[in-house]
């Protein structure tokens, strides 16, 4: 069977990890969950430097593991359509399947699961205000209908990227600078 790149997409308190898990299961796949990883090496912190690397470095060992065979889920938002057509076009590099798994939620559904989350289990999560929700929905694309069936075509790299590889670890850099 040919491996597949799960990618969870959406929002925060939308049900990604959820999802994630049950894709996890199911499919017998690497679960890799950016807010877990924070969580261990930073505690209470979420610190912005550290996001982008921790990302970076859980893409690398995801595309590592798909390379060996073995289906891999990402498990945070990729609010852009650009983090989504990168790992779209490492996965066909490499051979592999994607699936896109989109979660979204009416906005007082999610703050409703936000507040849920808050009470039942602040370890797993960090305070989020109703004015950051709505600040990141409106930073989000919404992937298309061929973007999640995979019929629409990979983008080219950004203007000044020569390859989406170049562009990736743009975005997601190796180390805390």
């Amino acid at each position: 069977m040919r491996p597949t790149l799960f990618l969870t997409v959406g929002l925060p308190c939308t049900g990604k990890t959820t999802a994630a898990r049950r894709l996890e299961l199911e499919q017998r796949a690497l679960r890799l969950t950016k807010d877990e990883w924070v969580k261990a090496l930073y505690g209470p912190e979420n610190p912005p430097g550290a996001q982008d690397v921790i990302e970076g470095r859980l893409i690398e060992i995801g595309l590592r593991v798909l390379g060996l065979g073995t289906s891999v889920v990402i498990d945070y938002g990729l609010w852009s359509r650009d983090e989504r057509s990168a790992l779209r076009q490492a996965a066909a590099d490499l051979g592999a399947g994607v699936e896109m798994h989109y979660l979204v939620l009416a906005p007082g559904q999610q703050r409703a699961r936000r507040d849920q989350r808050q009470a039942e289990a602040p370890h797993t999560t960090w305070p989020m205000s109703d004015a950051e929700l709505a600040a990141w929905a409106a930073d989000f694309d919404v992937p298309t209908p061929g973007e999640l069936d995979g019929s629409e075509p990979i983008d080219d790299p950004p203007a000044g990227f020569a390859s989406w590889e170049e562009w990736r670890r743009h975005r997601w850099p190796p180390s805390v600078s």
